[in-house]
């Protein structure tokens, strides 16, 4: 696999530490074996689901955390007693996971909910109000930039 070359980009971008380190773990692990597998859904504008398939998991058995912009989700599943049972397949999957998530900037964790073997995690970008764009009006006759010198200063 080629590795694209950031370092000319990150040469005259200040601030983008967090980024180019994103850019690094992407590159450097895979996947994994997919397990467990899920499905990331935007259900509008600023709201997103994620949906895990965790057959066999209770909700005791499943820790979510986020913490710095990073979502992790955990399953350590008890131990099941086997009562002799014997069997010829077994393809249902109780193993334990832990499946990190890189959340942007402010991405909040709204709730989650276990049903039917689908753990689903609500996730919405909540902006805070010093951040969003504000309209600067425009007042004619009125200056709106004033200096700051005393009259001992402007002499």
């Amino acid at each position: 696999m080629n590795a694209i070359d950031f370092s000319p980009l990150f040469r005259t971008a200040i601030g983008f530490d967090r980024l180019a380190r994103l850019m690094d773990t992407a590159r450097s692990t895979p996947d994994g074996n997919g397990y467990p597998p899920y499905n990331i859904e935007r259900t509008g504008d600023d709201s997103y689901v994620l949906t895990m398939a965790v057959a066999g998991f209770a909700e005791s058995d499943i820790e979510i955390t986020a913490q710095e912009n990073t979502l992790t989700i955990t399953g350590r599943p008890q131990p099941q007693p086997e009562d002799g049972r014997r069997f010829l397949h077994r393809g249902i999957a109780g193993r334990a996971f832990e499946r990190r998530f890189v959340l942007a900037d402010h991405i909040v964790v709204q709730g989650a909910d276990l049903a039917n073997g689908l753990l689903h995690v609500a996730l919405k970008r909540v902006v805070p109000e010093a951040l969003k764009p504000r309209r600067i009006p425009v007042q004619a006759g009125r200056p709106a930039i004033q200096s700051e010198a005393t009259p001992a200063q402007a002499a």
